[in-house]
């Protein structure tokens, strides 16, 4: 369910510069896999982005006049929306672009019809839970063993949701 590429926007955070908003294509893939692997200990595969272009999933890039910030990945559902990924660059974080890129998702999501986005979320992604714990995602469960850990042990995913329209 891609849409258009949505203009250029002022971040919600008054002291961002401003971004915008396109699909991403193969050719970001580079970019893409340069954030994942400086952000996570367990990255996604180049594989993994190009299963789920291919797929048509929504893929999006966020990024300024200079660079990518950040990106994203969800799966529709006939009204609901699963976040697979979302990633903001190293060198931009702790900047308020999670919660930009976010509110836009959401904004975007449920301008399309979805009453809700769910996603999972280690528990030990401190910063990540207090953002969404933030944007008032509620815990409606959890996936056990679900993450790659260090020397071979598992780590059990929240389940996360934040309703986007009346239920």
């Amino acid at each position: 369910m891609s849409a258009e590429p949505a203009p250029a926007q002022q971040a919600s955070a008054a002291n961002l510069p401003r971004w915008r908003v396109r699909p991403m294509v193969p050719a970001d893939l580079d970019s893409v896999m340069r954030i994942e692997n400086q952000v996570y200990p367990f990255p996604w595969s180049a594989g993994n982005f190009s299963d789920s272009l291919k797929a048509g999933y929504d893929a999006w890039i966020f990024e300024t006049a200079r660079e990518t910030i950040g990106y994203a990945i969800l799966m529709w559902a006939p009204d609901e929306v699963h976040l697979l990924n979302i990633s903001v660059a190293a060198e931009s974080q702790r900047r308020g672009y999670g919660r930009a890129m976010l509110d836009w998702l959401c904004d975007d999501a449920l301008g399309r019809g979805a009453r809700a986005l769910m996603l999972e979320v280690r528990p030990s992604n401190e910063h990540a839970c207090a953002l969404y714990r933030s944007m008032r995602f509620e815990r409606i469960g959890v996936r056990k063993d679900y993450y790659p850990s260090h020397a071979g042990a598992r780590e059990d995913a929240l389940v996360l949701r934040k309703a986007l329209a009346d239920e």
